[in-house]
């Protein structure tokens, strides 16, 4: 379930990690006299009514730029403002209104995200009036609160969550669709191809690199079967991400990846695989989700055959090998309305379960046309296997001695299970655990080991 996020935002030293730690129920934030303790966004998990929540406490924004890592600092507080779904602005109670306080709150403002403003280190009830002042930094929530006494924390909660229904977000999470997010470098055709799938102009084309800055969601159905389009921003190498705004773009795109089931990886069919392509693979892969590989404007491209295009890419990343790969033309419509075949197929995988009975035949037949290596006088013995994730497919081989199992020979096991089960699209993840550890499933889970192993 995706959680909704809330930034603490504020001038240095008004109490943000205080009250980052009262609302995690621990201390994770250094809490300092000194300016500028914080300077990373720093993640903790909190409760809202039974509702579980994420906070980022960030480095305060000063005006003074003589304050080391300022700039860096900024940096960061401006990534937490566009991840978060609601903002408490920080300020201190005792102090009173200052030029930083009014420049912090004139941002957030311009950042059109819901703000409230805490006015922290009212210790007493009776200093409540303290807050009166800060109403004319024009942010209309203001709630008087102690970090350190925990002084109307839930209260505060109940103002940054106001108009939130999570309820809602649990269906839209929950509401059964293939979430499929359209993923790419810039201006590789992402935006012209959910605008065909889609039969109509439901994203912004344009051949300016970067014009899609925000994820948009699509609903539709193929044959029975629920989709959810996920069109996004590019991604751009580090170094071309001049401004915050194709920072913010990348963020969206990982967030997107995230949320998804399914990538369908769009590639320039002109330009080939670039390393920034086998990045974005990478972070694919790692996310543990479906992919499917995409080269588009094909009808560009002369004197190139797909079968040496395919040999390149599967010797250059061993994932993408076991991947669906479509030449297609978005702008012609060529080899389109095989993607959503490929996205449904891939999606079987993703749902199939392995019995522990089929796995240890698997493993029986593998160790019969390889056996593992002896290595100082001992051998490695597999005396079971099971499936226990679905996304990403996730097997867990319970062994003797972890430590022999070698890289080669787990790539052998993947490789020939591949053969076997196939699971094309996915990325598979093999789990060694001692047999020590066997013992921690229930009874009746627990197979027979292996005959040859016993």
């Amino acid at each position: 379930m995706k959680k909704f996020k809330l930034a603490l935002v504020g001038r240095p030293n008004v109490g943000k990690s205080a009250l980052f730690n009262r609302l995690c129920g621990a201390r994770i934030s250094i809490v300092d006299d000194e300016e500028g303790t914080t300077r990373d966004r720093i993640y903790g998990k909190a409760d809202f009514f039974g509702r579980p929540i994420d906070i980022i406490d960030t480095g305060g924004i000063a005006t003074n730029p003589d304050i080391p890592f300022q700039e860096g600092i900024q940096r960061q507080v401006e990534v937490a403002v566009e991840e978060a779904d609601t903002i408490v602005m920080v300020v201190d109670g005792q102090v009173g209104v200052t030029p930083a306080d009014e420049h912090v709150a004139q941002y957030l403002i311009r950042s059109n995200k819901q703000v409230c403003l805490a006015v922290n280190k009212v210790d007493d009830y009776n200093q409540r009036e303290n807050a009166y002042d800060f109403y004319r930094l024009g942010i209309e929530k203001v709630l008087p609160i102690s970090a350190t006494h925990g002084f109307q924390i839930a209260e505060l909660l109940e103002m940054a969550f106001e108009g939130f229904s999570f309820d809602k977000q649990d269906e839209h999470i929950d509401d059964g669709s293939i979430k499929v997010a359209i993923v790419g470098r810039t201006n590789v055709g992402k935006s012209t191809l959910l605008n065909h799938l889609l039969s109509e102009e439901r994203s912004v084309v344009s051949p300016v690199a970067g014009t899609t800055r925000d994820a948009i969601d699509a609903r539709i159905t193929i044959d029975g079967t629920a989709l959810t389009l996920i069109d996004t921003a590019g991604i751009r190498r580090k170094r071309a991400e001049h401004d915050a705004v194709e920072k913010f773009a990348a963020i969206r795109t990982e967030r997107a990846i995230e949320r998804a089931d399914i990538c369908v990886l769009i590639l320039d069919a002109k330009e080939g695989m670039t390393s920034h392509d086998k990045r974005i693979a990478s972070m694919i892969e790692e996310a543990g989700k479906g992919c499917i590989l995409i080269f588009n404007k094909w009808d560009l491209v002369e004197g190139y055959r797909m079968e040496h295009c395919l040999k390149s890419l599967r010797y250059d990343t061993a994932f993408l090998g076991h991947c669906p790969a479509l030449f297609i033309s978005a702008i012609t419509g060529r080899n389109v309305s095989k993607i959503l075949k490929e996205v449904i197929e891939v999606r079987k995988y993703q749902e199939l379960r392995i019995t522990t009975g089929q796995l240890n035949k698997f493993i029986e037949k593998a160790i019969e046309v390889y056996h593992p290596p002896m290595i100082q006088g001992k051998r490695l013995r597999i005396y079971y296997m099971a499936h226990v994730e679905t996304q990403p497919p996730t097997f867990v081989l319970f062994v003797n001695y972890p430590k022999l199992m070698l890289e080669t020979y787990k790539r052998y096991l993947i490789s020939k299970f591949r053969e076997v089960y196939k699971f094309t699209g996915n990325p598979l993840l093999f789990v060694l655990r001692d047999r020590k550890r066997e013992e921690r499933f229930k009874a009746s889970e627990k197979p027979e080991a292996l005959s040859s192993h016993k």
